[in-house]
């Protein structure tokens, strides 16, 4: 009895040391893999209301209340140049972020828009192209991009001049002819943006999700740091950060829909990631 009660006392000892260091293997590996797997949901909205205009609408009551699940579900929701920053490893970036961002400056975002922001404290960038600023009749006005910014909330960037399809362009015009259209395309706005509003816009929102290597290139020949295409997927430091992928948030996606969406990006970009 002696004997065996001896050897029990050496080798529980055993057992918990061995345990113990399961364990700190466990942690590290969780750790390693949390760190090494950054990823964040980017979502673009374009219209708001309290219906549905068009395709491109989300009604405001959906909208604040995929806001309110976001919440619940865990999610983050930080400023797009956090998103950026993370990928990139300059800044921690925090599990389930969220990036909210608002394409072609429709008049909505400041009459349906706007009081979420100041009531949520929301941070949101929005994607616009000048041309139609103050003129067209569906934008808004630089009065009210103004108004915008001064929520310290709210992020201004390019969606180039005038939203062209840039496939179009490209069949239209000879090669140089086309070249010279893409600078100004996207030099154009950085220019009017900073004379208008005092902004430096570095990120472009792609016209139609529309990009290859020479757009990219062009990019970043102008100027940007970011530019931003579509696609159902969560971004990842494997993206190219001139084709950041975003989730096209429309009304029919509803609050269970969004959420549903936002676990399969999760899911698909940790297994993607090693």
């Amino acid at each position: 009895m002696r004997q065996m009660a001896g050897r029990a006392s050496t080798f529980f000892p055993i057992v918990r040391l061995l345990l113990q260091a399961v364990g700190v293997v466990l942690a590290l590996i969780a750790s390693n893999l949390s760190q090494a797997t950054p990823s964040a949901a980017i979502l673009v909205y374009h219209r708001f209301g309290p219906q549905v205009a068009d395709s491109m609408t989300t009604r405001t009551d959906v909208f604040v209340a995929q806001l309110a699940e976001l919440h619940r579900a865990g999610y983050t929701i930080v400023p797009l140049a956090t998103v950026v920053d993370g990928l990139a490893g300059h800044v921690p970036l925090p599990p389930k972020a969220v990036a909210i961002t608002v394409d072609d400056g429709h008049r909505t975002v400041y009459s349906d828009l706007l009081p979420i922001i100041r009531r949520e404290q929301l941070p949101v960038t929005l994607f616009i192209y000048p041309s139609a600023i103050s003129n067209a009749s569906y934008a808004m006005s630089w009065a009210q991009l103004q108004e915008l910014l001064a929520t310290g909330n709210v992020s201004i960037q390019s969606h180039t001049y005038w939203h062209p399809d840039l496939r179009i362009e490209r069949r239209r015009l000879d090669v140089d002819a086309y070249r010279r259209f893409v600078h100004d395309q996207l030099e154009k706005p950085r220019r009017v943006l900073r004379y208008r509003l005092g902004v430096d816009a570095d990120y472009l929102a792609w016209p139609f999700g529309i990009h290859d290597a020479e757009l990219e290139a062009a990019a970043k020949t102008v100027g940007y740091r970011a530019a931003f295409t579509l696609g159902e997927r969560h971004a990842t430091p494997h993206d190219s950060p001139f084709a950041l992928p975003r989730y096209m948030i429309v009304d029919g996606r509803g609050v269970s829909g969004l959420i549903h969406s936002l676990q399969a990006g999760e899911r698909s970009a940790a297994g993607a990631l090693p």
